[in-house]
């Protein structure tokens, strides 16, 4: 068991090495970026019992008037401790302990809310959280963003996933701003499919962050991208450095009250939080099907050179970035969808780098590496493993032919 567990956190730390901040998604384009620096990680192992490491986090305190939520967050390690399993659990209990005072008199409730202010701070990347949520009416948890300095909502705030207890099934990703806060808050909900419970199994929650955008994911399916142009000409606050939140809040405006139907204590466990990014100048290579790699045709610059399937040779033609931007770059120039098409069969090619969004690119965790401006996924044509083979944008299958390692 421990064993196991220790492979899969070392295949996600390889993984989470290929998530590139890149903040929009990629068509097709095999390409999806060098080597990726991995800026922050807590894997929280640790014996049982023992608290968050301080270096990385510090822990809250008080209530949250602004909200009207009826917990009191408390420091040590109470309400917030390591398993012993390599897992953070946050715990909200219900109790009013003597000297806690919440903002509607004696605390009803206590948790805990952790951050990383003073300590760490990230601006662009590959922001992620692997999590099982509480569940029940008036649950309320969360893992999020603040810039600094703190002057919200002017500094901005990054919402990668929120849930509330009423909706067991969805959560939400929201951007807030000058002019764009709380309620007015700019973001969309993602759902599972059946009835299923975010509270039955673990899912990882993350945004690639870009300069000009911010693409939400759950489980490696992108399911919305902000930019600039959403503001409605209101302000882009989010090219400066925030520092992550993750906490465990009982009641408040959005979520409400807890009732009858909720039982305590409930518990936010948390697997791991990772930020990568991937600024690198060196190239690396992109596999795909049959072990061959992503390759522009005859290391031809020239705009508008085919990009397709080839066997791993080294050479620049298959050295890939990517920058914070979102691009995949080789030979200084973009990995591109042809006219900026988005239909089934688009190919793939070579291209000044514009910044439009036929230009971005992000890898999920499934290994699929999408285009957020059709939504679709890069393919190698016919399944062929042939050298040569033109890569394309193809409705996403899961299959063989839209699966790409990088690096």
């Amino acid at each position: 068991m421990a064993s196991s567990r220790l492979l899969r956190r070392c295949l996600l730390a390889a993984l989470s090495a290929v998530l590139l901040a890149s903040g929009t998604a990629a068509a097709d384009a095999p390409g999806a970026s060098a080597a990726a620096v991995t800026t922050f990680s807590d894997t929280f192992d640790g014996p049982a019992g023992a608290a968050v490491e301080s270096s990385k986090w510090q822990i809250e305190t008080g209530d949250n008037v602004n909200n009207h939520e009826r917990q009191y967050y408390t420091a040590g390690d109470r309400n917030a401790a390591l398993d012993g399993q390599g897992h953070l659990v946050i715990t909200a209990r219900r109790e009013n302990p003597a000297g806690y005072q919440c903002w509607y008199g004696t605390c009803q409730y206590t948790s805990a809310r952790l951050n990383t202010s003073g300590r760490f701070t990230a601006q662009y990347g590959h922001v992620e959280a692997r999590m099982k949520i509480p569940r029940g009416q008036g649950m309320w948890p969360a893992f999020w963003m603040l810039g600094t300095p703190v002057n919200w909502p002017d500094s901005g705030e990054i919402d990668v996933m929120e849930n509330v207890g009423f909706e067991p099934s969805t959560v939400h990703g929201t951007i807030h701003g000058p002019g764009y806060s709380g309620s007015g808050g700019i973001g969309a909900g993602y759902s599972l499919p059946n009835g299923q419970a975010f509270a039955d199994a673990f899912h990882t929650f993350a945004v690639d962050w870009a300069p000009d955008s911010i693409t939400w994911s759950v489980d490696g399916n992108v399911y919305q991208r902000r930019t600039p142009a959403d503001l409605g000409g209101r302000t882009w606050v989010f090219n400066k450095p925030f520092f992550l939140i993750l906490n465990l809040a009982v009641g408040g405006y959005w979520p409400g009250d807890p009732d009858g139907s909720t039982s305590f204590p409930q518990q936010l466990v948390v697997d791991h939080v990772s930020v990568t990014t991937g600024d690198s100048a060196t190239g690396a290579p992109i596999r795909g099907l049959a072990g061959k790699c992503v390759d522009v045709a005859g290391a031809n610059p020239a705009s508008g050179t085919a990009v397709q399937l080839y066997d791993c040779n080294g050479t620049a033609a298959q050295q890939w970035t990517v920058g914070a931007d979102g691009t995949v770059r080789a030979l200084g120039k973009c990995l591109d969808v042809t006219g900026g098409g988005t239909a089934d069969g688009t190919a793939v090619q070579l291209y000044d780098c514009n910044g439009s969004g036929a230009q971005r690119w992000t890898v999920t965790g499934a290994r699929d590496i999408v285009n957020p401006q059709s939504g679709k996924c890069l393919d190698v044509t016919g399944n062929n493993p042939a050298n040569g083979t033109r890569l394309q944008l193809w409705s996403c299958t899961g299959g063989a032919n839209q699966k790409w390692t990088v690096g």
